[in-house]
């Protein structure tokens, strides 16, 4: 069994925040992303929201040595863990919000409006999977 655990902290969080921030900002705002955003499935849209809890998962409690089992949780899940997610699909979603991404790519691909909620999440979907990297190197690394 691991020691005890690490405290969840606020400074967790905000190494999370420049992780996850570092490696979104080029996601949000190049436009083969929102292309493949414009032509996926919802199929396609859970299991790229499915890679991101994956490899967060994975990053934090299989390459490092925590214990989720150990940690303090919020209805079974692990606080860090949450924090993780919140702030991997947050922070692209934040910067293509701040950029104006969803507005300048659906006038190039002409998304209807009644679609562009769901392409942004798919856009959002596809950069979370990077963020979520760098978001939990951040965490593991500092």
């Amino acid at each position: 069994m691991v020691g005890p655990a690490r405290r969840f902290k606020t400074a967790d969080v905000a190494q999370q925040m420049v992780g996850g921030f570092l490696l979104a900002g080029p996601f949000v705002v190049t436009a083969e992303v929102w292309q493949l955003a414009t032509n996926m499935n919802e199929v396609q849209l859970l299991l790229a929201v499915a890679i991101v809890f994956g490899i967060g998962y994975g990053a934090l409690y299989k390459a490092d040595e925590r214990d989720p089992d150990r940690e303090t949780d919020l209805a079974g899940i692990p606080l860090r863990f949450l924090s993780l997610m919140v702030v991997s699909f947050g922070s692209v979603l934040v910067l293509a919000l701040v950029f104006d991404a969803p507005a300048t790519f659906f006038a190039d691909f002409d998304v209807a409006p009644r679609d562009q909620v769901l392409v942004t999440a798919k856009a959002v979907s596809v950069g979370a999977i990077f963020s979520v990297v760098g978001a939990a190197t951040a965490d593991s690394v500092f």
